[in-house]
């Protein structure tokens, strides 16, 4: 008489059994069954650990530039005191106004050192710079978004002489050197509203940053918008929204927008980090944001200008810089996989 044999399917060697593996995917699929694309999206992105790392990052910096005060506060020091001239802290900096500790004056009163020549708080130059920064280039990022996606809506779906027109001046603002435009036309904007003999607000600076920036930044968002709304208008179910007689802002809104979704979001997560550092080139070349008001690019204006004495003036700024825009693009990247059903995460 033969031995029971084991039950099939069990023990070790169904680990390594390829029909059995393959089982699995059927279980999968039927778990996703009835899910809409939001939440099959969100579940391909939980699955992505680089994405959800990166958009953990994202949000702490998010929170820790919205909660500047609140930590500034109970930390107890600010980004416009000179701390070198106070009283409590009579040998903050040397003779040739360098900071006086190792690293940068770093301390138990001074977390990331103190600046050199004028003795102000790192730590919160560094939150408030990062506050400015962040919430410029989102408000920059949403103008840039919204009028991209209205002008490349049009252009693609009209089509005719109104794409024509639409694409000659989307071709037009490509043609200025953003850069050079930034340098040259701020200062114009600036002394519109403000006598040369004085100083320019901080929040009319603020206001031309976004509008300069804003009127050099919707190009690209227009062509991508448009290219994908030039493939979707002819397809089934524009057409038979067309023969029901819906109108085209309708057609556009319910039948089109939903479908380009995607591409205007994964954009946008790539508008962002660029529009930082565009920010914060026109503050390290003196063009956008002035002492005393904090900001990233003022931070490394200053820095390049001491790397020598102080190197660690700059690092501070420079990591957060750099971890804030590789998450950023990162998540970008996280993002568009998940919308995407054919990359398998």
């Amino acid at each position: 008489m033969t031995s029971p044999t084991k039950a099939e399917g069990s023990g070790p060697s169904a680990a390594l059994d390829p029909e059995l593996a393959s089982s699995t995917e059927p279980r999968e699929a039927e778990k996703l069954e009835g899910r809409s694309p939001g939440q099959l999206m969100w579940h391909r992105f939980k699955r992505d650990r680089t994405g959800v790392i990166s958009a953990c990052v994202v949000i702490f910096f998010f929170a820790i530039a919205a909660l500047a005060p609140v930590i500034s506060k109970l930390y107890g020091k600010d980004p416009y005191t000179l701390y070198a001239q106070e009283p409590d802290y009579p040998f903050l900096l040397d003779d040739f106004a360098m900071p006086t500790g190792s690293f940068g004056g770093i301390s138990g009163d001074f977390w990331f050192g103190v600046e050199p020549k004028l003795g102000r708080d790192v730590f919160t130059m560094l939150l408030y710079g990062m506050r400015t920064s962040l919430y410029m280039a989102v408000v920059v990022t949403l103008f840039s978004v919204a009028t991209g996606v209205i002008i490349g809506m049009v252009s693609g779906y009209f089509g005719g002489k109104v794409d024509y027109w639409l694409g000659r001046v989307t071709d037009f603002f490509l043609a200025f050197p953003q850069q050079l435009f930034f340098i040259a036309f701020m200062p114009v904007v600036t002394a519109l509203f403000v006598s040369p003999t004085d100083e320019t607000p901080v929040y009319l600076r603020a206001i031309s940053i976004i509008l300069v920036m804003w009127f050099l930044g919707w190009m690209g968002m227009a062509r991508l918008v448009r290219s994908s709304v030039l493939s979707l208008r002819e397809r089934e179910f524009v057409e038979a929204a067309k023969v029901s007689g819906a109108s085209p802002a309708r057609i556009v809104r319910k039948e089109i927008l939903p479908n380009i979704v995607t591409p205007i979001l994964v954009q946008g997560t790539y508008m962002l980090p660029s529009a930082i550092l565009s920010i914060a080139f026109l503050s390290f070349v003196g063009v956008g944001f002035t002492e005393p008001t904090p900001d990233w690019g003022r931070m490394f204006a200053i820095g390049a200008d001491i790397y020598e004495q102080d190197p660690m003036f700059m690092f501070f700024p420079g990591v957060a810089m750099v971890v804030f825009v590789l998450c950023f693009n990162l998540l970008g990247d996280s993002v568009r996989d998940a919308f995407d059903p054919k990359t398998g995460r």
